[in-house]
């Protein structure tokens, strides 16, 4: 796989970054946040749909598709490549990272069918693909939304690539070669069904700019905006990696003392 841009610091030699981070996808992670701190630079998220709080979004299924925990998240990025974000020029979302939704996995469903039977419950369906109704314990607002497949309903769920692709275009996704880069747009670990309108809030932000509004999933989010920035030898920027540092640090996996 296409790595992009030269390193100008000292970092972690990449073949042990490699062997830490394909240790760390043989197993699920999950996380508790140490303290109810913030990165720096945070966002706050537009209006959400009308649904019904929950104590938590627990991470289910989500947790099972090769997710850093934190350590190896923190070692991950420590041998990133830092660099300032590289021009947009040329992005195009089609284009550079293929239509919307593609059955890259060839299983007969496209991705969003995938996502949303993976991360929902109480799925029904349409034949073996089309998921038609199922309830999303939401990660990013850690509300109950109930899903229901429709012109006017379905946008409530939306599936979020958690690198932005701008994001991932504009830290070295420009140097991969197609196939990857739909590979990428595709990949389980960078999407999860949220909250449609706290989606489109975030846009195309990073972890400087952005963060889910649900406190106790920054960790996972994190973890997993490292995971697929190593994956696909993407980099990241000055402040992004700040933000990231200050998340991480205050993570451990659940039920530590």
């Amino acid at each position: 796989m296409t790595r992009a841009g030269t390193r100008r610091r000292r970092t972690a030699p990449w073949p042990i970054v490699a062997a830490v981070l394909l240790i760390a996808l043989a197993s699920a992670g999950g996380y508790a946040a140490v303290s109810g701190g913030t990165a720096d630079g945070s966002g706050q998220a537009g209006a959400t749909s009308s649904v019904a709080p929950t104590a938590s979004a627990p991470a289910g299924a989500r947790g099972a598709v090769g997710l850093l925990d934190a350590a190896a998240a923190r070692t991950a990025l420590a041998g990133l490549p830092v660099k300032g974000r590289a021009p947009a020029t040329g992005y195009d979302r089609v284009a550079k990272f293929g239509e919307a939704w593609l059955d890259v996995d060839h299983n007969g469903c496209d991705t969003r069918d995938d996502i949303l039977a993976r991360d929902l419950s109480g799925v029904t369906r349409q034949s073996d693909c089309r998921v038609l109704t199922g309830t999303l314990a939401d990660p990013y607002t850690g509300t109950t939304i109930a899903f229901t497949r429709g012109q006017q309903t379905s946008a409530r769920v939306q599936i979020d690539h958690v690198v932005a692709l701008l994001d991932a275009w504009e830290t070295g996704a420009q140097s991969l070669s197609q196939e990857t880069r739909v590979r990428l747009a595709n990949d389980p670990l960078e999407l999860l069904a949220v909250d449609g309108p706290t989606n489109q809030a975030k846009g195309a932000g990073d972890a400087a700019t952005w963060l889910p509004p649900a406190v106790g999933f920054r960790c996972e989010y994190a973890a997993r905006q490292v995971g697929v920035k190593v994956k696909y030898g993407l980099w990241v920027k000055p402040a992004e990696k700040a933000a990231l540092q200050h998340i991480l640090s205050g993570c451990r996996p659940p039920d530590t003392p």
